[in-house]
């Protein structure tokens, strides 16, 4: 959905990804759907899989080959788990960390030289809630999200001086699918009444357009949720007891639940 809404903006799209099938996919999509009365650039595409830290540095420098700098980075990649911390291999922390955390660092390093020697730039993280507080049986996900959230804070405020932005856009899940979750079998509780509607998510497209949004208007920080997650940051912040508390009765109903 970025890649749309930036294609037919005009932008000058380098896609990345680890799936060439994929990218060529979407690519196809794209010019496809391009209106011949606006200006548009052909999307040129680049293999890159944050799994494999060390190929990083020659696929920056194959991006910055494409057109000879970077205007906007948008650091879009995610990868997820969701068990209990005694259950999840250190391997699997690590990989969690890889995609999350170290991929989009690296990638953003690599990058950043050029956009200060030219004294403009953009580099947007599409994070998460979870890099404001953590859910139960998401340790990982919700460590490497916190981890990427205060690299990109420390970050912003040591460019300011370059005149290179750096922005956040956290929303809540990204809905992948256009159905919503099964509403489950807990009972009425203050739990659910918090924290219910973090399953539902953002539709991706609503996402594309606020990263949109957040480009044009050079915003550092977005927040995208409803009222709920919302008030539970400030819960977490001003009462943390009473939030710990919440989400100790969220574990406790989750584990009497029957498997399914």
């Amino acid at each position: 959905e970025c890649a749309r809404v930036f294609h037919t903006a005009g932008a000058r799209l380098v896609l990345c990804a680890k799936n060439w099938e994929r990218l060529e996919s979407l690519y196809d999509a794209l010019i496809s759907v391009a209106d011949p009365s606006k200006q548009t650039f052909t999307p040129k595409l680049v293999l890159l899989d944050f799994s494999d830290i060390s190929c990083i540095q020659d696929v920056a420098k194959e991006v910055l080959d494409c057109y000879g700098c970077v205007d906007i980075l948008i650091n879009n990649a995610s990868v997820k788990v969701k068990a209990p911390a005694h259950k999840i291999s250190l391997e699997l922390d690590k990989k969690i960390m890889d995609a999350n955390y170290f991929g989009p660092i690296t990638l953003t390093k690599a990058l950043l030289p050029n956009m200060i020697s030219r004294r403009t730039g953009q580099i947007v993280l599409v994070n998460n809630v979870q890099g404001k507080f953590g859910i139960p049986f998401r340790t990982a996900y919700a460590a490497s999200k916190h981890a990427v959230l205060g690299f990109f804070d420390c970050l912003r405020a040591e460019v300011e001086e370059y005149d290179v932005v750096v922005s956040t856009v956290s929303p809540t899940f990204i809905r992948s699918y256009h159905t919503y979750p099964g509403q489950g079998n807990w009972e009425a509780s203050i739990w659910k009444f918090f924290f219910r509607k973090l399953t539902y998510g953002v539709h991706p497209v609503d996402v594309a357009e606020e990263v949109m949004r957040t480009v044009r208007r050079k915003k550092q920080e977005v927040f995208m949720a409803n009222p709920m997650p919302k008030a539970a940051v400030y819960i977490r912040t001003f009462f943390p007891e009473f939030f710990f508390a919440v989400v100790a009765c969220g574990v406790k109903e989750k584990l009497s639940v029957p498997e399914e």
